[in-house]
């Protein structure tokens, strides 16, 4: 329930006011009616009250037209209590002023740039131009003046009001229309005038100041230009950052408009999310980095938008809720992140062999399950194609490609190894982890049967996991292949064997392997000769 209203008037200007704050106003009236009224020019000293008590209400903007209660107590705080008027003449003006805590801040009244060489004039009480001049001079030395002008400005908070500026100018304080001291507290409240207690600048003071005050024009338009540029690049930085944050995580573009082109293999994070980390957990980890990726760029425009059009605005606020957001939204996501990325602490890998006593003299490599059998939806290739992966959407089934690498036994058998890898939170973990990868070969005769890829046991998660197979065969003996497994040889040897596979691209598909390593049939009949 709201307070009833109550119309008074101050020197002749209406005003609503609440019932509790006119209380307040009443009594704060009536002690100063009682000070002033038997002194001597005391009713022209409370009608200045009046005056100065009807501005401040004036310039404060309060709900709906209503002095309030905080209104008439800012009032109170700015002109001062009834006792601080309980002296007279030069003793009231020396209380009044003793008092007076001397602060430092910007003068947007003596302004050449940002008005820091005016306060700080008006603190050490000496004319701005020479703290100008000084400024000047230590810019020569590295800079150091610009720099600390810049963190000056930022630092100072600028004297706007009658309290600053009484704080900024203490006892250099003037009434309007004297250049005395007021003779009593109500002839402050008057519109002020502040001055140093220097009558004046000096004629090559006011000279100086006018050059300062071209030169602080020509680098104001400078510096617009500059800042000018600078916000319409960081606009157009986060416009553009943000545009391609959506189109390609959210409408995939270029993916559905390239798939079938010749060597583009597009990778999407959120395709790939659910493979490798708790599916509870996938859609928080998308959000999380939505916010953190897409709130620096927002702000990036923000701040663009304010160096074009220099405008100020009440957003402190909503500012700090924003980095507040910010900030809880990278901690949390660094936290899932780091509780998923715990299951990658860990590697492990296991061995298996098979052994064939006697080698065939020629052993032919041929694939067995093949890629292009799985009707697979995505690939990401990882590391230039090193490292494949193939993703099933209906049934969420993940493949990985195999690797293949021959090497001489160094007797006459031929062995097979199968090395598994993978990674957990611990050893055994991982060790666990890599002997469930499922993958399947088998030798009938002289013909080895590879598949080209490994799958992970169902109901797992993908974990850097690897298979390779391991061929240690006789010297001399001749391996063949067909295209499908020479790829998985050549993929996993390429730096080795890059010039001899160019070759076998001309249609050579025998291989000989001699004591420095598996070399093109042709080599060994070159080296007969």
């Amino acid at each position: 329930m709201m307070d009833k209203t109550i119309k008074i008037n101050l020197a002749g200007n209406l005003f609503q006011i609440d019932e509790g704050a006119y209380r307040i106003l009443r009594n704060y009236l009536q002690e100063i009616d009682a000070r002033f009224r038997n002194v001597q020019g005391g009713a022209e000293t409370i009608e200045d009250i009046e005056s100065r008590i009807a501005e401040i209400f004036q310039s404060q903007n309060s709900l709906a037209g209503v002095i309030s209660k905080e209104n008439v107590e800012a009032m109170i705080s700015i002109i001062g209590k009834p006792e601080d008027f309980d002296f007279t003449g030069e003793e009231r003006e020396a209380h009044h002023y003793s008092t007076q805590r001397k602060r430092m801040y910007r003068d947007p009244s003596d302004t050449i740039i940002g008005g820091v060489c005016a306060g700080i004039g008006a603190y050490l009480n000496i004319e701005p131009v020479w703290i100008r001049i000084l400024f000047i001079l230590f810019t020569f030395f590295f800079g150091i003046g610009f720099f600390v002008y810049v963190a000056l400005w930022i630092a100072l908070p600028s004297a706007r009001s009658d309290a600053h500026k009484r704080e900024m100018y203490a006892d250099g304080y003037r009434s309007a229309g004297s250049g005395s001291r007021p003779t009593s507290s109500a002839a402050s409240f008057n519109a002020p005038v502040y001055s140093n207690s220097n009558t004046g600048a000096s004629g090559i003071g006011n000279a100086f100041n006018e050059v300062f005050r071209a030169i602080g024009k020509v680098c104001y338009i400078f510096v617009r230009i500059f800042l000018i540029i600078v916000g319409v690049s960081f606009v157009l930085t986060g416009f553009i950052a943000i545009v391609s944050f959506v189109m390609v995580f959210f409408f995939r573009y270029p993916g559905y408009f390239s798939t079938e082109s010749y060597g583009v293999n597009l990778f999407y994070l959120p395709d790939f999310l659910n493979y490798i980390v708790n599916p509870a957990v996938a859609p928080w980890i998308l959000i999380l980095s939505f916010i953190v990726i897409i709130m620096p760029l927002l702000a990036l425009i923000y701040w663009g938008v304010k160096m074009i059009f220099w405008f100020k605005a009440k957003d402190g606020v909503f500012g700090l809720i924003g980095l507040v957001i910010w900030v809880i939204s990278v901690a949390a996501l660094s936290m899932i992140l780091f509780n998923e990325g715990i299951s990658f602490a860990e590697t492990a890998k296991t061995v298996s062999q098979d052994i064939v006593t006697r080698a065939p003299d020629n052993l032919y490599i041929v694939s067995d399950h093949k890629v292009s059998d799985l009707h697979y939806d995505k690939e990401i290739s990882v590391a230039d194609e090193d490292y494949n992966i193939y993703l099933i959407d209906n049934n969420k089934d993940l493949y990985i490609g195999a690797r293949l690498a021959i090497e001489n036994s160094g007797d006459n058998s031929l062995k097979i190894d199968v090395r598994k890898r993978s990674a957990g939170r611990s050893k055994p973990d991982a060790m666990k982890k890599a002997e469930g990868l499922l993958y399947n070969y088998k030798i009938s005769g002289d013909t080895l049967y590879l598949d080209e890829y490994f799958t992970i046991p169902a109901g797992s998660k993908w974990a850097l996991d690897n298979v390779g197979i391991n061929l240690f065969i006789p010297e001399g003996t001749v391996v063949h292949f067909d295209n499908i497994t020479e790829n998985m040889f050549y993929q996993y040897n390429n730096d080795k064997y890059d010039s001899d596979y160019e070759n076998l691209k001309e249609g050579d598909k025998y291989w000989v392997m001699t004591e420095n390593g598996l070399r093109k049939e042709s080599d060994r009949f070159e080296k007969i000769k």
